[in-house]
């Protein structure tokens, strides 16, 4: 831990200074990506050891695949190598270093790096293997036309503001943001000179860097204050289950998943901070004509706290991993979009017994929830105060089933998981399937866009 919070300062200050001295009007490309790679390097080594060896296997096992396999297997080779092998370390975890020695936990980085490789055999068999009718607008602005050379490739998955908590980022927002062309991109969107500008301005990432390391140090000090004092443990402890009652028990079930959630909000920001500090991370402007800088932000706090929907916590929670899952799974899956999916990103969090527990009651949780939205949600558009309350039930709802579908997550094993569910009589469990046995299931929009754009790939190729 301290090893990450030291490399995660050191990159902030060696970002801030890649950012004004190795600027694209400063330094080539070629600079810039094998300064990235080699301080990435760095920190690996630093932080890791010898364990950062995986990294670099890894690495080049699928620099070769992307170099030697057919273009129409290349996402499907990448794929399972890389998750095979992040699959055995995590694997090693459990049966060498019995559930993870934080000194030597260098699975964090290997997942990170799982998600590029495969986010960009995916984006480059988009580019050379498929024809653009057959992508979506999405697949077809992020396909990528031509292999990388190898210093673009380590620059991609090594560098130094993503190589120790990430976020994963699309190779092309990449390759533009070290050639010089991230930000002048994003502006062009914007019609300027009817704003009064005689040129393109020129954002600075600084604001929103002093403004993310606020939110991290606050995290922080809620993290050695809270996260303490309410240990998720307590909440199968045998004398707090005794003596208290069971809406108590869910109102400390929610204090309790609070209180664990500052140190992803710590890390998770401090890493965007580091991304934007490089100048990376542009977006593009707001409707108010205020530069944003969260291409690269992992959550939305705001959107997390007052989610209405469990759709709507995961979307804010982890974004670009739920963006590389969308991506990689959702959006290519051939049937049960919604399943394969949680199923691969239990396999991607690990082995973990309770990783299967929470992703497996996410399935449950987000089908019953779209079905009650899809019956319901429309009566209560009628009136102001009926969406209140909607929103308001709902807000309870959303934020008592996370607390429920999350716990097993942070108690891993199997024994404390089963000992909690049975605590609180399986009562999101039940309640889902009779909502899933009760109410019609309307046809996903995923599905129906699906046999759409297969109606009409087989028209085109009729004509």
């Amino acid at each position: 831990q301290i090893n990450f919070v030291a490399c995660q300062l050191f990159a902030l200050l060696a970002a801030f200074w890649f950012r004004i001295y190795l600027g694209p009007s400063h330094a080539s490309s070629a600079v810039r990506h094998a300064f990235a790679t080699l301080f990435g390097i760095y920190f690996a080594v630093f932080c890791f050891g010898w364990y950062s060896i995986h990294l670099f296997i890894l690495v080049m096992m699928n620099y070769g695949i992307m170099n030697m396999a057919s273009i129409p297997n290349i996402h499907r080779y990448s794929f399972v190598v890389a998750m095979g092998y992040l699959t055995l370390c995590h694997i090693s975890r459990i049966y060498i270093f019995h559930y993870g020695i934080l000194t030597t936990d260098f699975s964090g980085p290997l997942m990170i790096i799982t998600q590029k490789i495969t986010t960009l055999a995916c984006q480059l068999h988009d580019g050379i293997g498929r024809q653009a009718e057959e992508l979506t607008a999405e697949q077809n602005r992020l396909a990528v036309k031509s292999r990388p050379s190898l210093l673009e490739y380590l620059s991609y998955l090594l560098n130094f503001m993503s190589i120790i908590a990430g976020p994963c980022s699309n190779y092309k927002d990449y390759i533009a943001f070290i050639e010089g062309r991230h930000v002048h991109m994003k502006l062009l969107e914007v019609n300027w000179k009817q704003k009064g500008y005689d040129r393109l301005p020129d954002p600075s990432p600084t604001g929103a860097v002093m403004y993310k390391l606020c939110i991290t140090l606050v995290s922080l000090i809620l993290f050695l204050t809270l996260t303490k004092n309410f240990p998720m443990a307590y909440i199968i402890d045998n004398e707090f289950l005794d003596k208290t009652p069971f809406l108590s028990r869910l109102g400390y079930l929610y204090v309790v998943t609070q209180a664990a959630k500052p140190k992803y909000y710590f890390a998770w920001t401090l890493a965007d901070a580091v991304n934007n500090a490089a100048g990376y991370g542009f977006s593009g402007v707001d409707e108010r004509g205020t530069f944003r800088w969260d291409l690269l932000s992992n959550l939305n706090i705001w959107n997390i706290e007052t989610a209405t929907s469990f759709k709507m916590y995961i979307e804010n929670w982890n974004i670009q991993t739920a963006a590389w899952l969308k991506r990689i799974c959702y959006d290519r899956a051939p049937w049960y979009p919604t399943a394969l999916t949680f199923i691969l990103s239990a396999l991607w969090h690990g082995i973990y017994p309770g990783y299967y527990f929470t992703f497996l009651t996410g399935i449950l949780i987000t089908l019953a929830a779209r079905a009650i939205r899809n019956n319901f949600r429309h009566y209560f558009l009628s009136s102001v105060p009926l969406k209140i309350a909607y929103d308001v039930v709902t807000w309870v709802v959303t934020q008592l089933a996370v607390c429920y579908t999350v716990a097993p997550f942070v108690m891993l094993a199997v024994e404390p998981t089963i000992k909690f569910y049975k605590s609180m009589y399986f009562h999101m469990h039940i309640l889902c399937i009779l909502v899933l046995l009760l109410l019609p299931i309307r046809p996903q929009a995923h599905s129906i866009k699906k046999a759409q754009n297969q109606s009409m790939l087989n028209s085109a190729k009729r004509k």
